[in-house]
């Protein structure tokens, strides 16, 4: 496994969110987290990746118990994280956004370069871009950098918290076809959350269910095919 998720437990001030939310992520699969709003999926992510620290239960990362550490030495680790809400900075240019990404490296000149032209041969739109300002792109173009920031570290493990939020079926479905030819050719494993509950199915490999701050079902998505009118009937009463 990559990722384990062990009785996790997390949440807000004095408001418990998440109650013992076990799940894994294996190596070069994407598994997605889906469940109606309010049942805990983004703050796994969180308490994951050091935004939140949990209360209980452990994260287990590459056999190592990385719970509660801080979000650069998990960056330093290999672990990326893209945020449901807008993350670019709008005054810098898509060059500058990408350099932030490599902040941990940010003194190897070459390093830096080399990792940028990486991201512009995955996305040749951001190369044709990368002297305007963020602010200025498209809500599909802007993904498109935060992406590419979150892989100029070459991550082991991305985390996608809503990642289809504001974006055409078009757009997520390239931005994903990214994705998943970095999980089958370089070994990237990918944890996502999100509410588009089709588009998610069509891309993971298997599929973790949450209600309410627990988990609800599993499985590997093939056995959901065809089931999740059924599943999702009740979210939105």
């Amino acid at each position: 496994m990559s990722l384990e998720v062990k009785d996790l437990v997390s949440g807000y001030g004095k408001v418990e969110v998440v109650h013992g939310v076990n799940l894994k992520a294996e190596e070069t699969k994407i598994t997605g987290i889906i469940g109606p709003n309010g049942s805990g999926k983004s703050t796994i992510l969180k308490s994951i990746y050091g935004y939140l620290k949990p209360w209980r239960g452990s994260v287990i990362f590459d056999g190592q118990n990385v719970t509660g550490r801080p979000t650069h030495l998990l960056k330093e680790l290999g672990i990326s994280y893209v945020m449901q809400r807008r993350s670019v900075f709008p005054y810098l240019t898509v060059e500058e956004n990408l350099r932030m990404g490599a902040w941990i490296f940010r003194d190897n000149k070459k390093k830096v370069k080399d990792a940028i032209n990486d991201i512009y041969e995955r996305f040749p739109r951001l190369k044709e871009r990368r002297n305007l300002r963020t602010g200025s792109l498209s809500g599909g173009e802007q993904r498109m950098i935060e992406l590419g920031r979150a892989m100029m570290t070459k991550p082991k493990l991305i985390l996608l918290d809503e990642f289809s939020t504001g974006l055409s079926p078009k757009i997520f479905k390239e931005l994903y076809h990214h994705l998943i030819d970095m999980s089958r050719r370089e070994g990237v494993t990918i944890l996502a959350v999100d509410q588009n509950v089709v588009e998610i199915a069509n891309v993971a490999d298997y599929l973790y269910v949450l209600k309410l701050g627990r988990n609800h079902g599993e499985g590997p998505t093939e056995d959901f095919r065809g089931r999740l009118d059924e599943v999702t009937k009740d979210w939105l009463r």
